[in-house]
């Protein structure tokens, strides 16, 4: 199609004020104006809905890009800007595999930056609880309309001169699915574009779906206009010093400068779904998580849906692509990292995942740990910082070997690389970029428009002392708290060093859209008579020994773990009995059938009183001081009790 220039003249806008203008195309204000041109490169502009026309149009014009790309999410489109950024030398095709490319990053822009998230609300405490006095507020930043505004009108205006504009409207969900939200993204980023392809549903008909401006707005920019100003590291466009992901949740906007990977970037991931998703779960009376979603059936054919909570890095996508040791047991992928629940007219709640792809962490993805996800990414998939191998491959730390005699690694810092290197051969947050569909488990209702019954949640996190391995609530209550207290060794996928104990709540502290106090209210809320509510476990691979060696041999090992909660579902008392934590499991009711490994379960479940003492004062410290007077009575009151059973036993 040969390129449109539309003709808009308009005022000059003040960037900090975000305006509306007439969606003709030749609509005249008067006083200073200026003439500027959309140059329509792909896509008809004049077809689209008038609120999405206002919203291009102002950001076009603040942006000032060369050119407007409306993507309609087809496989020449893709196939085009593959070709172009190889050409441009910003990603290179691995040859060893089908439709497979790799991508390096400037080092200083491989992770989400928690730091520089931020949510901007009326007031504080919106977005984040009131801490204690002179304690520093670790659920969420905050940052006032004011000081946003501000700090968008030092980067945005110009960020995309020399570039050319992307319109991409996507589906967080089924297209059209009664639990599925629509976006559009405006970006500067053709690797940004490629990738929502894998990890959403880009397609022309969202703007048939969207009405009444009813869809999230997010802009992003690399912030690296053309001509550069400095040379590019790994030719990868990006301002890693002013980077600043924006969330604006009652206009349901997400802003996001600097950055080019990852979360920062591909804002349908945790900024749409999570931080925005939440608080309109929240007013819309559902839930958006961050938790994988896997369907389990027995021997005899009977299926149930599990969601489960984990921080990031800590073996969601190795459970939900599980392949069960014990005979007969099947799991299958729904998805492994975002699930959005709402409960239907039966009282039952029910699970999509808005997610269209994978974005797994690579390093420690092996035939051994998770075959299906390297089955998954086999083709049509981008890698980004992991290792690249001589002969058109890829490597990573945790396969389960070396590449064969005479094919050499380079590293992601596009240096040599060997066993005997100082620095590791992929970036610890290296990812792989992958269709759900490519996944040899895929569960075939992973696509159900009102999505997947939900019999339990789980929530889990590395814990190397004292935690048994699953433990079950007493009750809803209970589970929200067990949620709520939930603590985790930190991960590569955020700026934190791992091997430190991090209160993680529900695997949801980065992304919180809305107060965590209030959060807690809306879980509490959702227990109403006439509702299947969920059972909610606690899980635990990776506890310890004395040797420093896990007690638990984990991964398809975990179905074990998992037949104990089905049968729990199924209403099994037998199977159980009360500890000061949970329901924990009777002797012997854990199946060790063909285990190979001897394992300590005493070991596994012993509850060491000093231990749960010391997590019943570390869990009220940080609810004291980071949740303060927006915790919810009834989590005061299940902590109290807490202590008082754990000083019983």
């Amino acid at each position: 199609m040969a390129p449109l220039s539309i003709l808009l003249v308009f005022r000059r806008p003040n960037p900090l004020f975000i305006h509306r203008i007439s969606s003709k195309a030749s609509s005249v204000y008067a006083g200073n104006q200026q003439e500027r041109q959309i140059n329509v490169v792909h896509g008809n502009f004049e077809k689209l809905p008038t609120d999405i026309k206002s919203y291009i149009i102002e950001k076009y014009e603040l942006c000032q890009p060369e050119g407007l790309h409306i993507c309609d999410g087809s496989e020449a489109e893709n196939k085009k800007f593959l070709q172009e950024m190889h050409k441009d030398g910003e990603i290179k095709p691995l040859t060893k595999y089908d439709n497979c490319w790799y991508a390096r990053t400037d080092p200083k822009d491989v992770a989400r930056v928690e730091s520089k998230t931020v949510i901007a609300t009326e007031t504080k405490s919106e977005t984040i609880p009131t801490p204690k006095e002179s304690i520093k507020g670790l659920l969420g930043q905050w940052m006032a309309p004011a000081a946003l505004y501000k700090a968008m009108g030092e980067r945005y205006p110009g960020c995309m001169k020399g570039r050319t504009m992307y319109v991409i409207p996507f589906s967080m969900g089924p297209v059209g699915g009664t639990i599925s939200k629509n976006g559009i993204q405006l970006t500067d980023s053709r690797y940004v574009v490629v990738s929502m392809r894998v990890m959403t549903r880009i397609t022309p008909t969202v703007f048939d779906l969207i009405g009444g401006g009813n869809y999230v707005k997010c802009l992003h920019s690399v912030g690296c206009p053309l001509p550069t100003k400095k040379q590019l590291v790994e030719n990868w466009p990006c301002d890693p010093e002013r980077v600043l992901v924006s969330h604006i949740p009652d206009k349901m906007e997400i802003m996001s400068y600097g950055s080019g990977y990852g979360g920062n970037s591909l804002l349908g991931k945790k900024c749409f779904a999570l931080r925005i998703g939440s608080t309109i779960a929240k007013r819309e009376g559902w839930l958006a998580e961050h938790m994988l979603i896997l369907g389990i059936t027995n021997p005899q054919g009977v299926k149930k849906y599990i969601a489960a909570a984990f921080p990031s890095a800590c073996g969601k996508t190795n459970l939900a692509m599980m392949e069960p040791t014990l005979p007969g047991w099947k799991v299958e992928c729904v998805g492994d990292d975002i699930a959005w629940m709402k409960f239907d007219s039966n009282g039952k709640l029910r699970a999509i995942n808005p997610e269209n792809g994978f974005f797994g962490v690579a390093p420690g993805t092996s035939m051994k740990t998770n075959p299906n996800a390297l089955k998954a990414c086999m083709s049509n998939t981008v890698f980004t910082n992991v290792a690249e191998t001589s002969d058109g491959g890829v490597y990573w730390e945790g396969m389960d070997e070396l590449p064969p005699p005479g094919v050499s690694i380079t590293s992601w810092k596009n240096k040599p690389w060997t066993p005997d290197s100082k620095e590791p051969a992929a970036h610890p947050n290296s990812r792989f970029c992958a269709p759900a569909s490519q996944c040899p488990t895929i569960d075939p209702d992973w696509e159900r428009d009102d999505g997947v019954p939900i019999s339990a949640i789980i929530f889990g996190g590395r814990r190397p002392q004292g935690v048994p391995l699953v433990y079950e609530s007493f009750d809803w209550q209970h589970g929200v708290f067990i949620g709520a207290g939930m603590r985790s060794e930190a991960t590569a996928a955020a700026e934190h060093k791992g091997k430190v104990i991090m209160h993680d709540p529900f695997a949801m502290r980065p992304f919180f859209g809305y107060n965590f106090g209030k959060y807690l209210d809306h879980w509490l809320s959702l227990n109403k008579p006439g509702r299947d509510m969920p059972r909610i476990f606690h899980v635990n691979w990776f506890r310890k020994g004395a040797d420093g060696k896990f007690m638990w041999p984990g991964f398809g090992e975990n179905s074990r773990v998992l037949e104990w909660i089905f049968k729990r579902t199924n209403g099994q008392e037998d199977i159980a009995k009360k500890s000061a934590v949970g329901f924990i499991p009777t002797k012997d009711s854990l199946n060790l059938d063909g285990l190979k490994e001897n394992v300590d379960m005493k070991g596994l479940f012993d509850l060491p009183k000093d231990f749960w003492m010391d997590e019943v004062s570390s869990i009220r410290k940080y609810f004291d001081e980071q949740v303060n007077v927006d915790l919810p009575q009834k989590i005061a009151d299940e902590l109290d009790s807490l202590e008082q059973r754990v000083s019983d036993m």
